[in-house]
């Protein structure tokens, strides 16, 4: 259940209120908080706290949602796959822990399924290159065998990195259960990239000795990730806070924010969401079909996630703008409404329903609409490039904070 609206604080600093049909995407604040989440961070900021032991509250707390024998709760889910990486390399010795990113004398290659080194902002790999480690890339990206992973594991492999995202190649990879059968006849444990999974157990039922989630995600905590899984691997991530972890060290607010969003997730009726999200899905399908050059329909969440959303294709032809245009013109226009585009270069972008306010999701099917008449009437179709509209943004990006 979101949180009650307060007065709209974007106002004050002016920033744009936008309407979030994308995800849980870092680039957009990345969830709604909780009420739970954050009354229990408001409770905790004006007080003192032995953080060490909140700590081990906060394990208790991550081993009861998902089985593991216990958890930690680092900065993001990008610095949990950090550390994890480091703590399969130093294990619980605190020199080697200060020895970091020198991993001299270590262990120190990370085995990854080539279809797995994706981005998510960054590069996978540069996060296990920050802890020390070397990326070792298994198969290629679009076939990957067992004997090519078992191939790739040797005396200097510390650990096994597995991505579990719509970033990834979604066909010819090793499902998790084979590849950590692998891994473990090797004595290599696995590591499982999970930023936004919402299975907070099955996972490490199929064979990750370490999952690591962001907390404020699905599960609507403020900024954190999640590491799970074998006491041993969670301790040495833990004890990175002594070394390349400090960096990444989290506040109190975050930790018991992490605790509360993970009893409020156990309690939360997740088929009345669906049932809310889905009657939002069937309203924009409804009004989008029959609409000049555009087909919508409703597909699944690529990684297994219970989420649907609405894919529209667009036909720059008939509909007299292109899928990327349209999406640009959405997120300029008034209220700015920003959709899930990574794959608008093949004439079509997704919209996400987990996100909305109550009400929102009429003022998307208007913008689409408004959008959409205003393309038949300028009659002239773009000639931008999906090419040029993403070079366009790392340009803005390169001038920021102009």
């Amino acid at each position: 259940m979101p949180a009650p609206r307060t007065p709209d604080i974007r106002a004050r600093y002016g920033l744009r209120p936008i309407v979030n049909v994308s995800g849980t995407m870092t680039a957009l604040g990345a969830s709604i908080a909780v009420p739970e989440a954050i009354a229990a961070a408001s409770a905790l900021l004006p007080e003192w706290v032995e953080i060490n032991d909140l700590h081990r509250k906060a394990s208790q707390a991550i081993a009861k949602a998902t089985g593991a024998e216990a958890g930690f709760v680092t900065a993001c889910c990008s610095a949990g796959m950090t550390l994890a990486v480091a703590g399969a390399m130093t294990g619980a010795d605190l020199s080697r822990v200060e020895q970091l990113p020198d991993a001299s004398g270590m262990k120190n290659e990370v085995v990854i399924l080539m279809g797995h080194m994706t981005g998510y902002g960054a590069d996978v790999t540069q996060a296990i290159r920050l802890a020390g480690a070397t990326p070792v890339p298994v198969g290629n990206v679009t076939d990957a065998r067992d004997y090519q992973l078992a191939g790739k594991i040797n005396e200097r492999t510390a650990a096994a990195m597995y991505v579990v995202s719509h970033h990834t190649v979604q066909y010819g990879q090793l499902p998790l259960a084979d590849f950590a059968r692998i891994c473990h006849d090797k004595g290599v444990p696995v590591i499982a990239d999970l930023a936004s999974e919402s299975d907070l157990t099955g996972y490490l039922a199929a064979g990750a000795d370490v999952a690591v989630y962001s907390a404020h995600k699905f599960l609507g905590g403020l900024t954190a990730g999640i590491v799970a899984g074998r006491k041993d691997l969670v301790r040495a991530t833990f004890l990175q806070n002594n070394g390349v972890g400090r960096g990444m060290k989290v506040g109190k607010e975050s930790v018991v924010a992490t605790i509360a969003a993970l009893e409020a997730w156990g309690r939360r009726d997740h088929a009345a969401e669906r049932r809310k999200e889905r009657g939002y899905l069937d309203l924009w399908k409804a009004r989008f079909d029959g609409q000049p050059g555009v087909r919508a329909e409703i597909i699944p969440d690529p990684t297994g996630n219970p989420i649907d959303r609405l894919k529209l294709s667009v036909d720059p032809q008939a509909a007299r703008i292109t899928a990327w245009d349209l999406a640009d013109r959405l997120a300029a226009g008034d209220p700015p409404v920003i959709i899930r585009d990574h794959e608008v270069e093949h004439g079509f972008f997704e919209m996400d329903p987990c996100n909305l306010h109550p009400g929102e999701e009429g003022v998307v099917v208007a913008r689409v609409l408004a959008e959409l008449e205003a393309a038949r009437g300028r009659n002239e179709p773009s000639e931008r490039s999906a090419a040029d509209r993403k070079r366009a943004r790392f340009e803005r990006l390169l001038r920021w904070p102009d």
